[in-house]
């Protein structure tokens, strides 16, 4: 495929991950080139041979651990590929320069930026800290429909009519409330996999992108 360097491209990614929320380590991350438009160009869905096989009982503790006999099927069927931890980082490196991603995406971004970042430097002693590549954009999608999608009357009272709310009686914000909205599909359930959740959050940020509004894009600002 002949790539239009005219457009901008964007990777969506998501992880999923073991360990405590405060030091959370990967074992699942899956991602997608699209466009602003949300035209899928290409994806991937990784599970880490570092953690999901050498960390047996740090994945028994796993927040999504009742998931752990599917990703095993899948792997042995070849519809979910097992890599160590590099493969994924040198991959990732490698599609951003092929699409020269402008920003890399994430509906809460700052966990998973902090995921990527704390795995490589637990599997590396701290000799490697970065995973992501540097100098690209981490743009949030959390903060994007804060923004836009949240603000809307017909959110609000989405919400209010599905009790879609915070304990402070807030809209939610969740990617899997999100996109019930945006798809009107009320009974839609987040799988909590990586490639899955991401095909949804790009949704969510190609919406936010058409509201032509002002808003929070980047993770760190």
């Amino acid at each position: 495929m002949k790539i239009d360097h005219r457009k901008n491209y964007y990777l969506t990614i998501d992880t999923e991950t073991a360990n405590s929320l405060d030091d959370p380590i990967v074992y699942d991350i899956g991602g997608c080139i699209h466009d602003k438009k949300g035209k899928v160009y290409e994806t991937f869905s990784f599970v880490i041979y570092e953690t999901f096989c050498g960390m047996k009982d740090l994945m028994k503790s796993a927040y999504y651990a009742e998931k752990i006999p599917t990703y095993e099927e899948e792997i042995k069927e070849g519809t979910r590929k097992l890599v160590k931890y590099i493969t994924a980082k040198m991959y990732i490196k490698a599609l951003c320069e092929k699409y020269n991603v402008k920003a890399i995406i994430a509906h809460n971004a700052r966990f998973d930026y902090i995921a990527t970042q704390t795995t490589q430097r637990y599997l590396t002693k701290s000799k490697y800290r970065w995973f992501l590549p540097y100098g690209i954009e981490i743009w949030d999608s959390l903060k994007m429909a804060q923004d836009t999608i949240c603000k809307q009357k017909s959110y609000i009272t989405f919400c209010k009519a599905h009790n879609f709310l915070t304990k402070f009686g807030k809209p939610q914000a969740t990617a899997e409330v999100l996109y019930k909205y945006i798809s009107g599909n009320v009974d839609y359930i987040e799988e909590h996999t990586g490639l899955a959740d991401v095909l949804i959050e790009k949704e969510i940020t190609c919406h936010c992108i058409a509201q032509h509004k002002k808003m929070r894009k980047l993770c760190f600002a």
